[in-house]
């Protein structure tokens, strides 16, 4: 019997090398997938210089009554200033649950948002990852890590500059630059049949592709989620912000982000609007609609164009 109990344990540990060999060889190729995905679908976005804000007042494509007049009524996103940034690339995308799994999987972290019934209920491959800005931070860090690129969290300028398709005078950052229910952007019913549950609610998130880009070539540039920005957020910052490549405040309290969830508000998806949160995902009330996009410095990386 010794030699039978001999062979079956050996041919467990085998099978149990086996297995373990074949979960490692499927964990490095969806590794080497994000990555080469990653930097395959990289935008390229042409530096120059803009006017960075409410443009309104300054506006030609208003007309009659409105022209001259502010977009929005906030003081923050004013004076409109001058800005000049250097060109850089940017995810055309938002960084969704499949990407995210894939870099939690790699580093040995806990899959997020996967401990509730509320959490899973939003929870698809294809919509983005819910987080807070350090885990935001900590995946574009990664990615830098990983690739030797300097890729990090986009600035609040640089977001603004791709919404607005190079810093046109655009409001919106949709295909068309207006909101279109059912042309560019998407109906209630619209996203009741790619949720999960089919639930109707103003925060379900929605495919990160449902609907065209714009001019440049990005996805739900102020809808789908309060999109993170490297920035600390000051109200008063664009009195004194600089002209080259500004960086926001060295310090503060809560950071930038840049639109609004579904059915929060049709002007909340204005290209210029500012919004703020805590960093910390634990102090905000819904983590889920904090999503982010990493975007990569540098105009000469040998990277694939979008």
């Amino acid at each position: 019997m010794k030699p039978l109990l001999t062979l079956v344990a050996i041919s467990s540990l085998a099978l149990m090398a086996y297995g373990q060999s074949n979960a490692d060889s499927e964990k490095q190729q969806a590794f080497d997938a994000l990555i080469k995905k990653t930097k395959d679908e990289l935008v390229r976005v042409e530096g120059g210089t803009f006017q960075m804000g409410d443009f309104g007042p300054i506006d030609p494509n208003l007309k009659g009554s409105d022209k001259g007049l502010p977009y929005s009524a906030d003081q923050d996103n004013k004076p409109l200033h001058e800005v000049t940034l250097d060109t850089f690339y940017m995810s055309p995308t938002k960084v969704t649950y499949a990407d995210y799994d894939v870099y939690t999987e790699a580093t040995g972290k806990d899959k997020i948002n996967s401990t509730s019934e509320f959490e899973m209920q939003f929870r698809q491959d294809n919509v983005p990852a819910g987080v807070d800005w350090y885990q935001a931070k900590d995946y574009c860090n990664w990615l830098a890590k990983e690739t030797s690129l300097p890729f990090a969290l986009p600035t609040e300028a640089q977001w603004e500059y791709a919404a607005r398709s190079g810093g046109k005078f655009i409001p919106y950052g949709t295909s068309t630059g207006t909101l279109e229910k059912g042309g560019s952007i998407p109906t209630s019913d619209d996203v009741d049949k790619v949720t999960q549950t089919g639930i109707r609610s103003n925060i379900a998130p929605y495919p990160v592709r449902l609907y065209p880009p714009n001019k440049l070539g990005f996805y739900q540039m102020g809808d789908n989620g309060y999109e993170w920005v490297a920035d600390w957020y000051q109200f008063d910052y664009y009195q004194r912000s600089p002209e080259q490549n500004p960086k926001g405040p060295d310090d503060g309290g809560e950071k930038v982000v840049r639109g609004l969830p579904r059915g929060n508000g049709m002007g909340g998806r204005l290209t210029m609007e500012r919004y703020h949160a805590l960093p910390d995902i634990e102090k905000n009330d819904i983590a889920i609609i904090y999503i982010f996009r990493c975007a990569l410095n540098g105009g000469s990386m040998r990277v694939k164009d979008g």
